[in-house]
């Protein structure tokens, strides 16, 4: 008789930016690159986007308060829109689209023999960001690893938003499974609630901007990254 313990997941749904990408490697020279173009060298313009972004000029990252980081691309738009009045917000969600398709990505493991690993488990797998479709096809060919998901999906893949739990669940139908036997992985409390919304299990990383302080109410687990699941399915 086989007495090997059940598996704790068939599928594991992952956060783009802060999960499968280190947030602040990728996002905080990307938005410091935003800046220098909608601002052409005005400095008082660069400094108050700045302050509505929450970015710190001068240290070239992210304040954890920035409704960018877990926003989604519109939501940002129309954040950089409040310091940028004389500019649409549909004409920047789509620059900031097309920029954020050539971020540069900065990964906390090496991902191809960290996503064949699981997938030779028999795990499927899936990306769920809050980020547009296209930036994250961009993103995920440009890291070489498109091929290892079986569904991909932003905000304006017509599935809704998180922390919403309609996206999740939306995998789990695409994946025919129940959405207790799914983890969703995030860096943020927007990943963890529409986790949980969703009834799924919640995997938070500390690769975003998010403490564990704010992540475990939220989480079954805080790891300090996704590197770290291969040993917590083994437990």
């Amino acid at each position: 008789m086989d007495n090997a313990p059940a598996r704790k997941v068939d599928a594991l749904l992952f956060d783009k930016d802060g999960t499968l990408f280190e947030f602040s490697a990728t996002w905080d020279p990307w938005a410091h690159g935003v800046i220098e173009e909608l601002t052409a060298g005005d400095a008082a313009l660069a400094g108050r986007l700045a302050e509505a972004m929450h970015y710190d000029l001068a240290a070239r990252r992210f304040h954890p308060t920035s409704p960018i980081i877990a926003g989604t691309n519109r939501e940002a738009a129309e954040c950089v829109a409040t310091a940028l009045p004389g500019r649409a917000i549909d004409e920047l969600e789509v620059f900031l689209a097309a920029r954020a398709s050539t971020a540069p990505l900065s990964a906390p493991v090496p991902l191809a023999p960290f996503l064949d690993g699981l997938a030779m488990q028999g795990l499927a797998l899936g990306v769920m960001t809050n980020d547009a479709e296209s930036s994250a096809l961009a993103q995920l060919e440009t890291a070489g690893i498109t091929r290892w998901f079986g569904f991909i999906a932003g905000f304006d893949s017509g599935h809704g938003a998180k922390p919403a739990p309609d996206p999740l669940l939306a995998f789990a139908r695409a994946m025919q499974l129940a959405p207790d036997r799914v983890a969703m992985v995030g860096d943020s409390t927007h990943d963890l609630i529409a986790g949980r919304a969703a009834g799924m299990q919640t995997i938070a990383v500390l690769t975003g901007t998010a403490t564990t302080a704010e992540l475990l109410p939220h989480a079954d687990v805080v790891l300090d990254h996704i590197g770290h699941i291969p040993a917590w399915l083994q437990e």
